[in-house]
């Protein structure tokens, strides 16, 4: 989506905390757009710097708050989880179809044998 992220996550580990995922999730990618914005001397860095508390300034790239974390625990849920996921950018009218989002895991699920778009970043593990 043009403004916000939908996250499936599969911990490896029983015991995980979510607060530590988020952080090395947030915090590093946070940091990489602060500096990419600084560099390209882009006008949005001005709107993502925000007054935190009285003579503070800080950047905020990610939305106030924890977001919307659930537990998923059924295998119908979670394909309910994705299909949402996946159909989110055509409620919001932005594609026709999800295999036209090109962020979209939708062809991973849908078409798994088709090599994936060499314009795309890879995802990395996260170790916290």
């Amino acid at each position: 989506m043009p403004e916000h992220v939908h996250l499936l996550v599969w911990p490896r580990e029983e015991q995980y905390s979510m607060d530590a995922f988020l952080q090395s999730l947030k915090r590093p990618f946070s940091s990489a757009m602060k500096k990419h914005f600084e560099s390209i001397q882009s006008p949005i860095l001005k709107n993502l710097t925000v007054q935190e508390r009285p003579g503070k300034m800080v950047f905020r790239f990610w939305q106030e708050g924890p977001g919307y974390d659930r537990n998923v625990w059924s295998e119908k849920y979670i394909r309910e989880t994705l299909d949402y996921i996946h159909n989110n950018p055509v409620k919001r009218r932005l594609v026709p179809s999800p295999d036209r989002w090109n962020w979209s895991s939708w062809k991973a699920y849908d078409q798994p044998d088709q090599p994936v778009d060499a314009s795309l970043p890879t995802v990395r593990v996260l170790k916290f």
